[in-house]
């Protein structure tokens, strides 16, 4: 699968988060038979008001498609933000934290699609 491939929701929330600037923009795409989700997104941030601000971009994005979803750990200064969106799963991690649980690793056998706003523009 590459950029251009993307469906556009799953590429509408990965711009949400190149807009505000995340680093390392990553899908990790399993399909209908992924063991949590079909895909992942995988960002890293520079802080935790970094994080919130993605977070705040992507739920946005996803009010914006219509889809529904759950935020978890807003509150709290773990490093690591998630948003629940059913099929799709959206982590973002400050540069440390992603380093330490490692998904790419942990979840080798997705097919990976590294995000690039220039492929998003072909799209559209």
């Amino acid at each position: 699968m590459s950029p251009e491939e993307l469906p556009e929701f799953l590429c509408a929330a990965c711009e949400a988060l190149d807009d505000k600037k995340a680093e390392d923009i990553t899908v990790l795409h399993f399909g209908p038979d992924g063991p949590i989700a079909d895909d992942f997104i995988i960002a890293t941030g520079t802080s935790e008001p970094h994080l919130r601000a993605l977070v705040k971009s992507v739920e946005a994005c996803l009010d914006k498609q219509g889809m529904e979803y759950i935020s978890a750990q807003r509150g709290l200064r773990t490093g690591w933000m998630v948003i629940d969106a059913h099929d799709l799963v959206v982590h973002v991690f400050t540069k440390d934290m992603r380093r330490y649980f490692n998904l790419e690793g942990l979840w080798k056998d997705a097919r990976r699609v590294d995000f690039a706003p220039a492929a998003a523009a072909v799209r559209g």
